[in-house]
């Protein structure tokens, strides 16, 4: 089977164009290295970018990158009217079975639905709940994207749908569905590493610093506990705008914790550093507004941590039935600073068999194999 997967090439948003290689989401890079995995199927990842960019032709074992250049005009302004005729004129050359959208977030869902091939999408975020979630204006970025979303969901075969949340926001404009949560990236199945940990429970929250994410919120829970005389710490990752209104509130109480030793910024990290810092500290909290899945709760997960969590979105599909993992309330920040309590006088205790419910759900092989599936539904159907 030969498979077009449009995806963003993150060097584009970054603006990073000299880097040496395609840059994909998380979700999308997890998915790429399942496929690998599997025999019989020629993967073609297309991306458009506004500048010329190094291309590979070959990124895995079966995997092929093709990069095309398309003016500032062909972008948003034009409802991607110059992305859309680039990829067509590239998947002619392609000849795939199936042309398979990932995400409604910029340019690629527009170009799957009017690549005239067999065609699915993946929601990775909902635009139109976000849109209103953010109050967006008419003719603002997020009002535009969520415009194009609701055009394209009605006129692909099916839509893949990351958790039950997702599936409750797309039914009402889809054809078809299907449940397939987001992979997890192979290396936070590798073995656990014996890095030094500290000797005063840490949870760790990972997000960008956004009154989204609720940091803040965060904070003054893990203020409060250092008051009434918990040993607890509190370290965050994530990157973050020390200009916005929300970032100098958020740095101006980070400072303060880390003096009184209860919170530390640890800014960002890679992949590889993100799990050396899950297997130094004892839980996650993850406490979004909204989240249509929240990869980075089942990669916490994967590692063994204990998770306390807001029960909104994907995160409940994540948590639900897996050892140790709690959820609250997201306005109720009094019930999860509870919980945290009568984990601490437990002993802080970390889950033993987290990371193998999540392999059994989440590991990129099993996605991969659920996406072949799914092609071939389609195909049969047609």
């Amino acid at each position: 089977m030969k498979i077009a997967l449009l995806a963003t090439d993150n060097r584009e948003m970054s603006k990073r164009y000299d880097a040496p290689q395609p840059v994909f989401g998380t979700a999308p890079e997890a998915l790429l290295q399942g496929f690998e995995l599997l025999e019989g199927i020629e993967v073609h990842v297309v991306s458009c970018l506004r500048q010329p960019v190094n291309a590979p032709e070959k990124i895995g074992k079966n995997l092929w990158y093709h990069s095309l250049e398309v003016p500032k005009i062909g972008w948003m302004t034009t409802a991607y009217l110059g992305t859309v005729r680039a990829v067509r004129k590239k998947l002619r050359e392609i000849d795939p079975d199936i042309v398979h959208g990932q995400g409604t977030e910029r340019n690629c869902a527009m170009e799957a639905v009017l690549s005239g091939y067999p065609n699915v999408l993946t929601i990775h975020g909902n635009m139109a709940k976000l849109a209103k979630l953010y109050g967006a204006r008419p003719f603002s970025f997020h009002w535009l994207t969520a415009r194009l979303e609701e055009f394209a969901l009605p006129r692909t075969s099916g839509v893949f749908c990351n958790s039950s949340y997702t599936e409750s926001l797309v039914r009402p404009h889809a054809k078809k569905m299907w449940a397939v949560p987001n992979a997890l990236r192979a290396p936070f199945f590798a073995p656990r590493t014996t890095g030094d940990r500290s000797n005063i429970p840490t949870i760790v929250n990972v997000g960008t610093i956004t009154p989204l994410k609720k940091q803040l919120e965060i904070l003054a829970i893990a203020e409060e506990l250092h008051c009434e005389g918990h040993r607890v710490r509190f370290a965050f990752v994530g990157p973050s705008s020390a200009e916005s209104e929300y970032g100098k509130s958020f740095f101006a109480r980070i400072k303060v914790a880390e003096e009184k030793g209860y919170g530390a910024y640890l800014g960002t990290k890679s992949c590889a550093e993100l799990i050396e810092l899950f297997d130094r500290v004892d839980a996650m909290i993850h406490f979004s507004a909204e989240e249509s899945f929240g990869l980075v709760a089942a990669e916490a997960l994967a590692r063994n941590l204990k998770f306390f969590g807001g029960a909104v979105g994907g995160i409940v599909d994540i948590a639900t039935g897996v050892e140790l993992a709690e959820l609250h309330p997201v306005e109720e920040t009094a019930s999860v600073k509870r919980g945290i309590i009568g984990w601490l006088e437990k002993g802080a205790p970390k889950p033993t068999e987290a990371a193998a419910e999540i392999g059994r759900r989440y590991h990129p092989r099993v996605i991969a194999e659920r996406h072949l599936e799914i092609y071939r539904e389609v195909l049969k159907g047609r």
